[in-house]
């Protein structure tokens, strides 16, 4: 096929990741970039051999597609900046800052016949497809719960920029949340209500990573996040995910498990592409490695890899809008149940990602 043509909006710290996988795959090109800030957008074009625009030159560039690596609390304003010129948009996780956001961008790219995709893309991954096939084959019986932990002392001891995560889309469980609600819903189908607590344990955080060592953030959003989902299949999900764990922890981070009615499958960190994976069956006494089905184990671009087909037609879109539009509404249903007391229904429709063919990004 001849590949689509892809520009990176948003030139931060995570672009990297995006640019270095042009060399990946035949389906797409990244051929420009664009940031409000014109140094850097110059800079990774310089680096990339691309070409580098101001954001009204890159809506009307001719790309095809475009990367939206902008900060969660303009991701609404952002992809509807990009559908309005007629691109096709990959967005990072989460979707948007609020559901009422992600559903302006859902109708926009309707009204538009464009598609939206987004972030995580690492259940396409080699070590998450694995667990699909582990799940799909009945090794581990009917699946009864997981649990998904991941914790840290917050962001700002490392990201030169951490304030997005202190802000409006950002905290824990929007940040780490959907690499493991992604997963899950790819694994078990889609949730059907969910109940949690959430608090915010510090107003201010002080910066201690280079070059803004010492500045303070304010906090906007919850820090220390649990949640309890429930899926439609019955099964029932345990997550606990913070920002606050300033002394560590003695459990794994991340920890990622679901058990089932004949063993127990342990996944790899949701947040890459590879393995391992483990099952203990019900009558064994030590986990066995699986070998792996799939082979991608690439990192990111798969999503773009994803959308770069689904545009050309005659593929299933797996990190499409739904999917991400469902888990943001698990997220987001979760502090919501923390506020109000209750369990809070999960009404969003989503249907379950279809598997990867092994040879991914080979069609």
């Amino acid at each position: 096929m001849e590949p689509i043509a892809v520009g990176i909006l948003g030139c931060g710290t995570i672009s990297d990741a995006y640019f270095s996988s042009n060399d990946q795959f035949d389906c797409f090109e990244i051929t420009a970039c664009a940031d409000l800030d014109q140094a850097l957008a110059e800079a990774k074009a310089d680096e990339y051999n691309i070409t580098a625009y101001d954001v009204d030159g890159f809506l009307e560039s001719d790309i095809d597609a475009a990367v939206n690596l902008t900060p969660p609390a303009v991701h609404a304003q952002t992809c509807q900046q990009l559908l309005d010129a007629g691109k096709h948009v990959y967005v990072e996780k989460p979707l948007a800052a609020t559901v009422e956001d992600a559903e302006e961008i859902l109708a926009m790219a309707d009204e538009s016949d464009l598609l939206v995709g987004s972030a995580p893309d690492t259940f396409l991954g080699a070590g998450l497809q694995t667990c699909r096939s582990v799940i799909d084959s009945g090794r581990i019986g009917e699946p009864i719960g997981a649990t998904a932990i991941w914790t840290s002392g917050g962001h700002e001891s490392w990201h030169p920029n951490p304030d997005l995560y202190y802000d409006e889309g950002g905290g824990p469980l929007f940040d780490m949340g959907p690499y493991y609600v992604t997963a899950l819903v790819s694994l078990l189908g889609p949730a059907s209500r969910v109940t949690g607590s959430v608090k915010q344990t510090f107003s201010e955080r002080t910066i201690t990573s280079e070059p803004r060592n010492g500045e303070t953030l304010n906090v906007d959003v919850p820090t220390h996040e649990a949640g309890i989902v429930e899926f439609e299949n019955g099964a029932i999900a345990n997550l606990l995910l913070s920002f606050d764990t300033h002394g560590g922890s003695s459990l794994p981070s991340p920890a990622f498990e679901i058990y089932g009615t004949e063993g127990t499958l342990q996944l790899p960190d949701p947040n890459h592409f590879e393995g391992p994976v483990r099952v203990r069956d019900r009558d064994s006494d030590q986990f066995e490695t699986v070998e792996l089905t799939h082979e991608y184990t690439a990192g990111r671009g798969a999503g773009v890899a994803d959308l770069a087909y689904a545009i050309r037609g005659d593929w299933d879109h797996r990190t499409n809008a739904g999917l991400a539009y469902h888990v943001l509404t698990v997220l987001s249903g979760i502090r919501t149940a923390s506020a109000a007391g209750e369990h809070v229904p999960i009404e969003s429709d989503c249907r379950r990602p279809t598997p990867l063919p092994p040879a991914f990004p080979d069609r």
